[in-house]
């Protein structure tokens, strides 16, 4: 015979809360199971029933939540093998208890029914102590899983199962990776009852409010700053919306894919430019830059009705995904030269086209050296590489002399002579990827040197007071090796 587990709700305060059909449920039954015995019912419900299990015991036993739920549900199946079986929890059934949702999971596999009958939530109680109204948006999550990236800052948020001290530090330093150190919150302990208590405090005091019971929860009124919801993508996605839209910048509005293209390229550099100068502040500046082109041919893209920000996160997420079967399935890697090998590989799966060649797919607007270095990677994995660096270097060598001449011949031939120079360049681009260096990279850092050092050179004539151009070569030199003394410390 099939036994029967029917699960009520206790409510969040005293007897006044319960339904009717619930009160009758709890006053005629033999013997309750009660998930936790720390609920403002329970002294009362001692007067009326014979028998009540509690399972605070089992709290004690485990480490993680999960576990303390997966040996109750099994206690109550284990029950109902011998009876049918009454469980009751604090507030409504089906708001923030796992037993519950564990229970209906496997109750075909116990072979036996579950039944959930009503409650009240003590939500309810918890909008009448805030006197809010969830319809103007409304997010509720749990205090150990939760996550700053999850949180909406123009939204009713409240935070349940913030049961001690420890716990309200974890929320308190989730939170304030969103809102100010002394953003007003509200904890709300035993909504409902006649122990309910509400208290404002800011953030950084919220864990050492006294009276942090397992009956508390943390409000976050809606964020009504514009300036703290700066940080939120939905709010530059705004932001980028309006520029483009009927009432926003005629700049913006009149910009395509590709008029935008050089600013893009722009960007780019200067985030290169950060990068070498280790400068942070520049950095962030510099990305946000980067991810306001983004965002703008993401917008044109759904102002036309081909594409929006959506498509483009979506792709590149599962892509991401698709890639790293060693992160997101069940490949198996040694080292990064494993990682690489798969990625290559999925990618050769992905693009399985009409191709003609295996170098179409380098972007044809690379800067010349970049492309080159690309060219000669992509040509390497198919097995044409020099096989030792030493046949590169006479490669250079050989490619040095052909330019010699050509620039030593009586009758000059000026295409000749920019080809020869482009094949010796060609060269050291091969010198360069032996090397692991990337050219691009290498010339910027080298161009950049070359500032700082002529710069020294302006700034020393200037202070003894020399015009460059009255300076002789030798002056300027011995300006330059001194600031090659100086970077060197």
């Amino acid at each position: 015979m099939t036994r029967k587990i029917t699960v009520v709700g206790l409510g969040a305060g005293d007897m006044n809360q319960l339904t009717l059909g619930v009160y009758k449920r709890l006053t005629q039954a033999e013997v309750l199971y009660v998930r936790t015995e720390d609920h403002p019912l329970i002294e009362e419900l001692r007067k009326e029933i014979p028998t009540i299990h509690f399972f605070d015991e089992i709290y004690e036993k485990h480490d993680q939540f999960d576990e303390v739920y997966e040996e109750i549900v099994a206690r109550l199946f284990q029950e109902a093998e011998k009876r049918d079986v009454l469980y009751a929890v604090p507030g409504h059934p089906f708001v923030a208890e796992r037993t519950v949702q564990l229970l209906l999971e496997r109750q075909h596999i116990y072979q036996a029914e579950v039944e959930v009958e009503g409650g009240h939530s003590f939500l309810d109680a918890t909008f009448n102590a805030l006197e809010i109204d969830p319809i103007e948006g409304f997010q509720f999550v749990d205090a150990v899983q939760f996550s700053a990236d999850e949180v909406e800052l123009c939204h009713h948020l409240i935070i349940c199962q913030v049961y001690d001290q420890m716990t309200a530090s974890e929320v308190k330093l989730t939170l304030m990776e969103k809102l100010p150190d002394d953003y007003e919150v509200v904890i709300v302990t035993a909504a409902g009852s006649s122990k309910e208590e509400v208290r404002k405090v800011p953030l950084y005091e919220l864990d050492r409010s006294v009276g942090i019971t397992n009956l508390t929860s943390v409000y976050v009124p809606p964020v009504k700053d514009e300036a703290v919801l700066y940080q939120e993508f939905s709010m530059f996605r705004r932001v980028i919306r309006e520029l483009r839209g009927p009432n926003g910048c005629p700049w913006d509005q009149k910009q395509t894919h590709q008029s935008l293209k050089k600013y893009l390229i722009e960007e780019c550099y200067e985030v290169l430019e950060a990068i070498d100068e280790e400068d942070s502040d520049h950095l962030v500046e510099e990305l946000g830059d980067v991810m306001l082109q983004v965002l703008l041919h993401a917008q044109i893209g759904e102002d036309e009705g081909l594409f929006a920000i959506d498509d483009v996160i979506r792709g590149i997420t599962a892509k991401m995904i698709r890639r790293h079967p060693h992160v997101f399935g069940d490949a198996a890697v040694n080292d990064e030269a494993d990682v690489m090998a798969n990625w290559e590989e999925i990618k050769k799966q992905e693009k399985q086209t009409d191709k003609i060649s295996l170098l179409d797919d380098i972007p044809k607007p690379l800067p010349a050296l970049s492309k080159a270095n690309q060219l000669q990677k992509k040509a390497a994995k198919s097995g044409f590489d020099w096989s030792d660096v030493q046949d590169i270097w006479d490669k250079v060598q050989e490619e040095m002399k052909e330019f010699s001449l050509e620039i030593s011949e009586a009758e000059q031939d000026g295409k000749k002579i920019k080809e020869e120079f482009g094949d010796l360049l060609f060269a050291l681009v091969n010198i360069g990827r032996f090397y692991k260096i990337e050219p691009e990279e290498a010339l910027t850092m080298t161009n950049a040197k070359f500032y700082r050092r002529f710069k020294h050179i302006e700034q020393s004539a200037k202070r003894v007071g020399k015009d460059l151009e009255s300076m002789t070569l030798e002056e300027m030199d011995e300006f330059w090796n001194e600031a090659k003394e100086i970077e060197r410390g």
